[in-house]
């Protein structure tokens, strides 16, 4: 029935381009969206909560803690389903807290997942509590699926109001995903802002750096040296006679290089103000960093486009003009998996076409076997589309090693037709009949060992057990891509062959009768 169907001029050109050249296009038209790592979660419930601002430890520890565990504690002892098999509550210096626990049975965990938004985080005075259940690669601080948007300018008050902003908008924009700041902005503390009046300082006689040595010694101490004994050494830190105070430091009597002694208050502007209590630095600049993780619902590729078609744009018009916002972490990651993968999949086609090239020690039957993987790449494509309706798949870096490894797989029946119809040509049969043989004494082999990678990969594509959803990718992959390379590489070649080979007979008859033509004249 193959050669029936390819048995024309008009059906071969019919099957080569239906098999070559519509398979390249639909492949590029139904490429999936592109993600780093399978977005698998931990069977594990987490929260992150923002204390109220200023909050200390010690009084997080006697106010907000005992609520948390008499809330946790039916569930702990087994009083209310589901029963836990461990928990954790972690406090922060920085304002925040986290807690999470696992259930006896991981199959129930969503159910805590929704106990824990709704009963145990509910209504904490002042707080503000983001549930979650954490991402399977990755740690506490975030996923490898993370986005992270840094903030970059000199005025932390202009910083602190954008992230607030950008914490909202990807709030709005995300509600599913986990959005966090760093540092903390929602956790702020009491400090001290002072701001020198450069004017005043130099009409004493100082610089900027000298009222920080002042400051300094004013506060905590300012570090002159070490003493050595011979036997341990002792720090020199000169510091003020007086406990620190916000009253001292103001009036606190300074002696300046020309003589005149003047009060703190005099040389710079001192305020109390709410900040957060830790301060980052990216590449030497003051910055605010925000992380999203995107919900497992939407590939990364889908949030990186939101975040700059809708959320960058936003801070950029609330931020001042010399600000910088850049967009990192799985972003960058993504590009680089993407040329690496790319590269990789290019060396693999090229290794594949040498290899052939030297076991058929022909360039035009390498050619022909490697025109039978468009198809397969299709079935791929294919496949994850269809998974992708069913759970919401994405082509991950897992599936993109899958396509890498179908192409050994789905070559090997193009190889043994084309070996096979040569070997018949050698043994005297013409193009035809060595096709006929070729599919007679080939078929069954091709069709048992695609039916086995097939039925090997199946059961992981339909129903993959507990921890092997990060496979499913690869495994509906190799699926698509032999069964549908499967069906039509006994109709590609014979088509290619007798297209091609017929072609090139016919070259050296034209060639012949010219020739004779010239003799005869």
């Amino acid at each position: 029935r193959a050669l029936a169907a390819t048995a024309s001029r008009p059906r071969q050109l019919a099957w080569i381009a239906g098999l070559v050249a519509a398979p390249i296009l639909l492949t590029v038209a139904l490429m999936p969206r592109i993600d780093y790592l399978p977005p698998v979660q931990r069977a594990a419930a987490d929260a992150n909560i923002d204390l109220p601002p200023g909050m200390s430890i010690q009084r997080a520890d006697r106010e907000i803690a005992p609520i948390l565990l008499e809330r946790m504690r039916p569930y702990m002892d087994g009083d209310k389903q589901p029963k836990l098999r461990n928990w954790y509550l972690n406090i922060w210096g920085s304002g925040s807290a986290a807690l999470g626990a696992r259930t006896e049975d991981p199959g129930r965990t969503d159910d805590f997942l929704r106990i824990l938004r709704e009963e145990i985080t509910a209504d904490l005075p002042d707080t503000m509590s983001s549930v979650y259940r954490g991402p399977l690669f990755g740690g506490f601080g975030g996923s490898a699926r993370a986005i992270a948007i840094h903030l970059q300018h000199p005025d932390a008050d202009a910083l602190i109001e954008a992230a607030e902003l950008g914490r909202q908008r990807l709030t709005e924009r995300f509600p599913e995903g986990t959005v966090r700041t760093w540092p903390n902005v929602a956790a702020a503390t009491p400090e001290l802002r002072i701001a020198p009046d450069d004017r005043r300082l130099a009409e004493v006689g100082w610089r900027r750096s000298d009222l920080a040595t002042v400051v300094r010694t004013l506060g905590d101490g300012h570090w002159l040296g070490e003493q050595f004994d011979g036997d341990s050494r002792m720090p020199i830190i000169l510091r003020g006679a007086d406990e620190p105070s916000l009253t001292g430091l103001r009036s606190a009597p300074l002696a300046t290089p020309y003589g005149g002694i003047t009060q703190l208050a005099d040389l710079a502007r001192i305020d109390t103000v709410l900040a957060p209590s830790q301060l980052r630095r990216l590449d030497g600049r003051r910055t605010v960093s925000l992380t999203i993780d995107p919900p497992a619902s939407m590939s990364l590729q889908e949030a990186l486009e939101v975040v700059d078609r809708e959320i960058v744009p936003a801070l950029r018009g609330e931020l001042p003009s010399d600000a910088e916002v850049r967009v990192s972490g799985s972003a960058d990651r993504l590009d680089e998996v993407v040329r690496t993968m790319g590269g990789n999949f290019a060396m693999a086609l090229l290794v594949l076409f040498m290899l052939m090239a030297a076991m058929f020690r022909s360039l035009r039957d390498s050619a022909y076997v490697m025109a039978t993987l468009p198809m397969a790449l299709l079935g791929g494509v294919l496949g994850l589309q269809v998974l992708n309706l069913v759970s919401g798949q994405s082509l991950d870096l897992l599936s993109m090693i899958g396509f890498i490894m179908l192409l050994g797989m789905v070559i090997n029946n193009a190889i043994l037709l084309v070996a096979q119809t040569r070997e018949a040509q050698a043994e005297g049969l013409d193009l035809d009949g060595a096709l006929h043989e070729a599919l007679s004494r080939r078929l069954r082999p091709i069709l048992i060992a695609a039916l086995t990678g097939v039925m090997g990969a199946l059961p992981m594509a339909v129903n993959p057990g507990p921890g092997a959803e990060i496979y499913r990718g690869m495994a509906v992959v190799t699926v698509g891509g032999i069964a549908l390379s499967l069906v039509f590489t006994v109709l590609l070649i014979p088509a290619l062959l007798r297209l091609l080979e017929a072609r090139r007979a016919r070259v050296p008859a034209a060639a012949m009768s010219a020739a004779d033509a010239v003799g005869s004249a």
